[in-house]
Formats: structure tokens, sequence, C-alpha cells
């Protein structure tokens, strides 16, 4: 079992990553305690394959919240049912919640987490990859609304997060796939050498060899992690974080969120960010073509020809990233170093949309 640290001084926590370790829960835990009152929150595809494992390694027996599987489960009613669940089980201030299934669980758990009680404790325990490179680590927590995805929300950091890469033995192909969206975000914007492996590593990682897994989601944690702790609260570097996702962001919004799963989308973005970068001069064609074959070697899509563009602009304007009417952009200059730009014309963010409709 390997263990980093998110660094944020007396908020600080671990980050567990080993192979069965799910069962260790107890003694990872420590004094973060599986003693008190506790609810597993989690959804219609992961509850009956791990909630009641879970539950057992508690004293007392948590209440297993577990809701329709899905993005377009995210929203606030959402929220209120799972804190109303809550207070039925008598959950108080120093109960825990425990997020177990992918990013749209821990994105509401630590949601719901963060405003029940003004605030009680949680614990990550991503199942999917995109949960475990990006959504676990960094405490954004929140829900999404018709005019923008993630728009409702908040800081809450969790108490630890718990990587079990067995876990992914039973993750749907498509999913394993949009994870490594993620994945190859964290090569583009911070490390060439990731990327790199990325390109010669995508059948053995395609078909969930821990071995070829385990190098890529380590590294993308240590990255994520690095970048929280100098900047949690998105002031500065950790925009960085957010290539290919406000195009991503866009796409998803207008797709009305059934369309693409949260890591095709950030592809889509990604591609699009480069054609961008392109466009302005920032990098070579042969970057372009080069993130493009990596993204298509993972099974992930560059192309959407229905995309309808001028829905997706107003979405992007409604972007919470949006500051005094400008959009914040994160472009690539570099194989593993990208820049933020709030400068772009709207007719060359335009032409880098329909630059996806093929």
């Amino acid at each position: 079992m390997k263990t980093l640290t998110v660094a944020l001084g007396d908020r600080s926590y671990p980050i567990y990553l080993g192979e069965g370790i799910l069962d260790r829960l107890p003694a990872i835990l420590g004094d973060r305690s599986v003693g008190g009152s506790a609810a597993i929150v989690t959804d219609s595809n992961v509850g009956p394959l791990y909630a009641e494992r879970v539950a057992s390694l508690f004293d007392a027996r948590p209440v297993i919240c577990a809701f329709e599987a899905g993005e377009e489960r995210k929203r606030l009613d959402q929220i209120e049912w799972l804190c109303g669940r809550f207070l039925e089980a008598g959950l108080d201030r120093g109960s825990m919640v425990v997020a177990l299934g992918g990013g749209v669980v821990g994105d509401m758990a630590g949601f719901a987490a963060a405003v029940y009680m003004r605030g009680i404790r949680f614990i990550q325990i991503p199942t999917t990859i995109v949960a475990q490179v990006d959504s676990s680590v960094g405490g954004k927590t929140g829900v999404n609304h018709p005019l923008g995805k993630n728009s409702i929300g908040s800081f809450h950091q969790p108490s630890a997060v718990i990587i079990d890469m067995s876990l992914l033995a039973t993750l749907p192909d498509r999913e394993v796939r949009a994870g490594m969206a993620e994945v190859i975000k964290h090569g583009v914007i911070a490390d060439a050498d990731l990327f790199a492996y990325l390109e010669g590593a995508s059948a053995a990682i395609l078909a969930k060899d821990v071995r070829a897994l385990e190098r890529p989601i380590l590294r993308s944690c240590e990255i994520k992690s690095e970048i929280v702790a100098m900047d949690e609260r998105e002031q500065g570097r950790r925009a960085e974080l957010n290539y290919g996702h406000t195009f991503g962001h866009a796409i998803e919004a207008a797709s009305e969120y059934s369309l693409f799963l949260h890591g095709e989308a950030v592809a889509l973005g990604m591609h699009a960010a480069g054609v961008l970068a392109h466009s302005l001069g920032m990098v070579e064609a042969g970057f372009v073509s080069r993130q493009r074959a990596c993204i298509e070697a993972y099974g992930l899509p560059v192309a959407w020809p229905d995309l309808p563009v001028e829905a997706a602009l107003a979405a992007m304007r409604h972007d919470k990233k949006v500051r005094s009417g400008a959009v914040k952009l994160i472009l690539p200059d570099r194989m593993g170093h990208v820049v933020q730009r709030t400068d772009i014309d709207d007719a060359l963010v335009r032409k880098a949309f329909e630059a996806l409709r093929g």
C-alpha cells in the first residue's frame, strides 16, 4: 500500500492506494474511527457490489443511501433526500459519511456532508478511474444546474481517500476509457513522461492490468495533490486541472448530461483546446495530432457531428470559471505544460467547437 498526503495544514489528509485494501478500512482509518454512526452514500451500480461489504467493517451498521446511477441525478433535490436519510438515521456532528462510488457519488456525498449540520466528516472510496485520479481528491463537491455543471457546491475536504485498485475489476469498459481522459489530462498539463507512458500502455490499461494502471493513477494523484496543496480554492494554479473541462462542461450541458460520460466530454474538450491552441500559434500541428492519437487509442471521442455550437457557447458563458464576463481557458503551450488565458475571442472558441463536428 502506498500513501500520499494532501498537505493542507490541519486539514491535511492521506490518500491510500493499493490492491485489496478495502477490508483494511478500520486499521486504515485509525483515529478517524469506524465506531460511530455513519452513512454510506452509493448508487444503483456500485451499491449491490460493495455496500454491504463496507457496512460490515463498521462497529455499528451504517445507513446505506443508494440512488439511481447517472449524472442526471446530480441535483439539489437529491441532496435534500440524502440529508433527510441522515436525519432519519440520527447522524450528528460526530458522524461520518462514506462516499462509495464514482464521481457523481463523491460529489453528492461530499456536498451533503458539507451542508448537513454545517459540515460533518466524510471519506472517499472511489470505484472508478475518474474518481480515483480526479474527483475524490481536492475537496470540490456539488451538483449540477441546467445552466451549468457543478455550479452549486462547496469545498469540503475528505478525511481520507482510499483507492483499492481491485475495485476496478468490476468497472465497465466504457468507464475505464472515460476515466483515462483525466489521466491523459494530467500528462498534458504537468508530466510529459506520463503522457509518453500512456501512449505505449493503452492495451494493458484497457485490459485493466493493475500493474499497468498503478503508475498513472498514482502519478495523477501526486500531481493533483501537489496542485491542491498550493491552491486549494482555485485562485491560481489549480485552474490548470480544468484543462479540457471548460469545453467539456459546455458539451455536457449542451447534451443535457445524457449523451457523454464526464471523461468522454473532457476528451472532446481536450481536443478542442488543442485545436484552439494551434490556431493561436501556441503549439505545432504535431501536438494536436499526437494528443488526438492518444485520446483515440483509449477509445475516447474526438468528434461530435451533431454538436450544437451555439448552445455549447452559451453554456460556456455560464461556466463557474467565468470572471467579469471573461471565460478562463486552459491551453497547452507544450507537452506537459499549460497556461491560463482569458483573452480569447469568441470567434476562435466557436471555430474550436466547430472542429469537433468533423
